[in-house]
């Protein structure tokens, strides 16, 4: 008897629309790594492969001050959002059920259901304040505002790996008369440090590439790379923003390959 199962990748037309959607992702992207080899100084039009524009951007100190601001507040927020988000992750895997438990989960991972435009305003309502109160104008109010928003994105890796953990381990080492913190450090620390790279790395990207939270908090010569860009493309489309945004797509890739391989279930 035939296999009359449903496949939804047998229904006519489907391979071209997935074909249509791949192409109209990636294209833009495509073309964007292409133009960065471009030896002339009009966006749209090639003139010849070149890798002028490279070290014209590595050479453009106001490039150097952005990306060097980036990656502080990107790898500050990670370590925060990180270790904020293991905390969680434990106190909502390594307990009984209770009531109200699905309302925790919400409010851990509201930052993604909410528009960051949203989280953006309330940021800047919050942070306006206490500038105001303190006098203080430094880059702790952009490392704090996107840890916050960057703890859902470490939260759900952790979690993941967390609940995927046998609790026996954890077990056997209070039978062998083991306090909770040589049971966190010697067993469960251990176990779930792939979850927690992982949680790192997806936070890490999303501080990375960021634009509308740091918009809002940043204070007057605070622009990350991002928002650097965002300028420049203001006033005028230049082809080393192409290469700017290249080597940030080559990064984000690197860390996102990264990612996969660390949450990827072992056979």
């Amino acid at each position: 008897m035939a296999d009359r199962s449903f496949d939804i990748a047998r229904l006519p037309g489907f391979a071209t629309i997935a074909v249509t959607i791949f192409v109209l992702l990636y294209l833009p992207i495509a073309m964007l790594v292409i133009f960065s080899f471009n030896a002339g100084d009009n966006v749209a039009i090639w003139e010849g492969f070149s890798l002028r524009w490279y070290p014209e951007a590595w050479a453009n100190e106001a490039v150097k001050q952005a990306t060097w601001r980036s990656l502080q507040i990107a790898t500050c927020a990670a370590i925060i959002a990180t270790t904020v988000a293991t905390m969680a992750a434990l106190g909502t895997t390594r307990r009984r059920q209770t009531r109200g438990q699905s309302f925790v989960y919400l409010m851990i991972n509201q930052p993604l259901m909410v528009p960051e435009i949203v989280t953006a305003v309330a940021l800047l309502i919050f942070f306006s304040s206490i500038k105001v109160a303190t006098g203080y104008q430094g880059l702790g109010y952009l490392i704090l505002a996107h840890a916050a928003f960057c703890i859902p994105f470490a939260y759900l890796p952790i979690r993941a790996r967390l609940e995927g953990m046998d609790l026996s381990l954890e077990t056997a080492s209070a039978d062998l008369y083991a306090t909770r913190w040589q049971t966190f450090r010697h067993v469960t620390l251990p176990l779930v440090m792939p979850g927690a790279i992982a949680g790192l790395m997806l936070a890490f990207v999303t501080s990375l590439d960021d634009v509308v939270i740091t918009l809002f908090v940043k204070s007057a010569g605070q622009d990350t790379l991002p928002t650097y860009m965002l300028a420049q493309i203001r006033r005028s489309v230049s082809a080393e923003v192409n290469a700017i945004s290249t080597l940030l797509l080559l990064l984000t890739v690197v860390l996102l390959t990264a990612f996969f391989l660390l949450t990827r279930k072992r056979t």
